[in-house]
């Protein structure tokens, strides 16, 4: 579930003063409560990437002052004091925070560590928080890590993407191969206790072979959760434009399934495993905690341009460019851009969505009778587990997983 999509959606405007329903802190003790922190900044733009990110050339002009980065943890901690003043006296301590991007180390590690501080401040850290971020492999070093970690950092995602160099080549990162491993040595160096490799299959030209390369080359890392993601060509993206050309050749479901079969088959020999559909880890310590708040619909704040937000049943989003989000804290107004008041079925098909990918699936009393029937055909086609549908839960077999959106769009009908 992506925090910050690029597009925004319609809805109702969002309060100056971001104030919620009074029915969406009803009951918020009994639900944990994450921040997503979004920087925006890039250093330069992936051939595949459409999410809410900006190079310095593309900040230049209208807004660029009020958009530098210099300047931009004290605007998240901005945003952060103004979350405490509409949750109110809410008193739940922050269980995850998750900094993503665009490309969170292009800021200096002290900036990282003050938006964290803003957070400890005005609501608490969990003593067991799980606290992320992401990071491009070529933009951190050793002291880089080890000041993150003294401030309070403990899980840390590289974006490796592929062992291959003409792989990564289509996909415009300016990494070399080899050097996300090396990060990892570098962060459990610095005490970081989870890491987590991000990999991409499917790219224009990878075979078989590659993506083989790419696994065994991220578990020999010794990382303890690897995320693997088949690459989805977004409209208006250099690399959209390139096979639209005929520049690249596009690979298509059949290579994508193949794709995901050679994952759990190399990933789980080697001691990982799924516990959400793209998503695997060595032990339950290792899974993101941050992440599964946004699949079982539990409360989060997101901060920065562009990033969403959900707390009881109110979702919101913020305005994406830099400049405009600056200039609405600037003025003491909220940076919200829209928000959406969910209903009680638009909740119940979310949890049906989300939860479906986890290993533990989804009960099937969230299924209404065209739903119930549909998962009965699923569990005679070999898509859902027996065993766990015998004990009320609809769960994913290999297969099902393989047809994961199918399968989900069947159950929520």
């Amino acid at each position: 579930m992506d925090p910050m999509p690029s597009v925004l959606p319609d809805g109702e405007p969002m309060p100056e003063d971001g104030a919620l329903p009074a029915r969406a802190l009803e009951g918020a003790g009994e639900r944990p409560l994450g921040f997503y922190l979004h920087v925006p900044y890039c250093a330069t733009r992936c051939g595949y990437c459409d999410f809410n990110t900006y190079t310095a050339s593309e900040l230049r002009g209208e807004g660029g002052v009020l958009a530098s980065r210099d300047n931009y943890a004290g605007q998240v901690a901005e945003e952060i004091r103004l979350a405490r003043k509409v949750l109110g006296d809410d008193p739940r301590p922050v269980r995850t925070v998750f900094v993503g991007g665009g490309t969170p180390t292009l800021l200096a590690a002290g900036d990282l560590v003050r938006m964290l501080g803003a957070i400890r401040e005005e609501f608490g850290l969990a003593d067991d928080a799980e606290i992320t971020t992401e990071a491009n492999p070529e933009s951190v070093d050793p002291e880089y890590l080890a000041e993150l970690r003294a401030g309070g950092f403990n899980r840390i995602s590289f974006g490796m993407q592929s062992a291959r160099q003409h792989v990564l080549k289509v996909l415009d990162r300016t990494h070399t191969p080899g050097r996300p491993e090396a990060c990892v040595a570098e962060a459990r160096a610095a005490g970081f206790e989870h890491v987590n490799l991000d990999l991409i299959y499917g790219t224009p030209g990878e075979s078989d072979d590659d993506w083989r390369a790419s696994l065994e080359a991220a578990i020999g890392a010794g990382p303890d959760h690897v995320s693997a993601y088949a690459l989805i060509v977004e409209e208006g993206t250099q690399l959209a434009r390139r096979i639209r050309r005929g520049e690249v050749p596009m690979t298509d479901d059949d290579v994508h399934a193949d794709r995901y079969l050679i994952a759990e088959d190399v990933l789980s020999r080697a001691g990982f495993s799924w516990y959400e559909v793209s998503n695997w880890a060595t032990s339950d310590a290792g899974r993101c905690l941050h992440n599964e708040l946004y699949w079982r619909g539990a409360d989060w704040w997101g901060a920065g341009p562009g990033a969403h937000s959900h707390v009881g049943g109110v979702r919101w989003w913020n305005v994406k460019h830099p400049g405009a989000y600056a200039a609405a804290l600037g003025a003491g107004r909220s940076p919200g851009a829209g928000r959406e008041v969910l209903s009680d079925e638009d909740r119940r098909v979310e949890r049906v969505l989300l939860e479906l990918r986890l290993r533990e699936g989804c009960p099937l009393e969230l299924l209404r009778p065209a739903g119930l029937a549909a998962s009965r055909k699923a569990l005679a086609d070999g898509l859902l587990e027996d065993g766990a549908y015998g004990s009320g839960r609809a769960v994913l077999t290999l297969r099902g997983r393989l047809l994961a959106d199918a399968v989900v769009r069947d159950l929520v009908d």
